[in-house]
């Protein structure tokens, strides 16, 4: 731990925040986690994996979308005190060249161990998670990227990026980079599988939030199954519009004035 930092002169930082961060990853031991549980098959790549992840995490948590802007940190004192030493842009995209599949998936099971344990300290008995997907545009030819549902650059090629986050913790669960031309629920209801694999021995009362682009019987037979509950954007099917509208229709209003009912149909009419 890092006791005291003399930031004057030639030591001055404009990258603070990344104190918080490192010492908030030591204390609860995310790093000692990752450096146990990812493992590559290539000895030296184990041996420099944390110096560039925690290279990664900062410039990440500090907005650099470049790995050539990573030269910002090497001479940043901050970064020196945690001796994190900054490669050059080569360096850092030939370890990342390391990953594959399997240590990929490694991360995702690291994630939820980090989650699990965030989930475990706060002691909530009810917690929400909000499942959405947004877009990613990108320059060039990258692999995977294609062009489809693009509102930054339209015609561009780019990902869509599915992910999940726990609303009362704010604590991103997990995720998946699509193609840029996948539909916004395809893949959703495995993530909720797997989500739910992970937390089944927790006792919780889990509710899935979600916008209207996951309005379908695969998603919510799937959170039933498992016990869950739901709160998701209907789709203006014409069948569901005519009962909702329907005068004989009784609303009851709740807390903050929402006024609900209940209804039975068959949805995609």
């Amino acid at each position: 731990m890092i006791k005291k930092i003399e930031f004057s002169a030639k030591n001055l930082t404009s990258n603070a925040g990344l104190f918080l961060l490192l010492e908030h990853a030591n204390k609860n031991g995310i790093f000692d986690l990752i450096d146990r549980d990812l493992v590559f098959e290539n000895t030296s790549t184990n041996k420099i994996k944390m110096n560039h992840i925690k290279t990664m995490l900062c410039g990440n948590f500090i907005g650099i979308d470049k790995l050539e802007r990573l030269k910002l940190l090497q001479s940043d004192p901050l970064i020196n005190e945690f001796a994190i030493s900054i490669k050059e842009p080569e360096t850092v995209s030939r370890f990342l060249g390391n990953f594959s599949y399997k240590t990929t998936h490694m991360l995702r099971e690291i994630n939820f161990k980090v989650f699990r344990k965030l989930l475990r300290k706060s002691k909530l008995k009810a917690i929400t998670i909000d499942i959405d997907s947004s877009v990613v545009n990108v320059e060039g030819h990258q692999e995977g990227a294609v062009k489809g549902f693009n509102p930054k650059k339209p015609g561009n090629r780019c990902y869509n990026i599915q992910f999940a986050f726990c609303d009362e913790l704010k604590a991103y669960i997990t995720g998946m980079v699509r193609s840029g031309d996948t539909y916004t629920s395809n893949g959703a209801a495995e993530m909720i599988t797997e989500i739910m694999a992970y937390l089944k021995d927790e006792g919780l009362e889990i509710t899935f939030r979600m916008d209207s682009g996951f309005f379908n019987d695969g998603i919510l037979e799937t959170i039933e199954s498992f016990g869950g509950t739901y709160v998701i954007k209907g789709k203006e099917y014409p069948t569901l519009v005519a009962q909702v509208t329907d005068p004989s229709v009784v609303f009851v209003t709740g807390k903050e004035g929402r006024e609900t009912t209940e209804i039975t149909t068959a949805l995609n009419t």
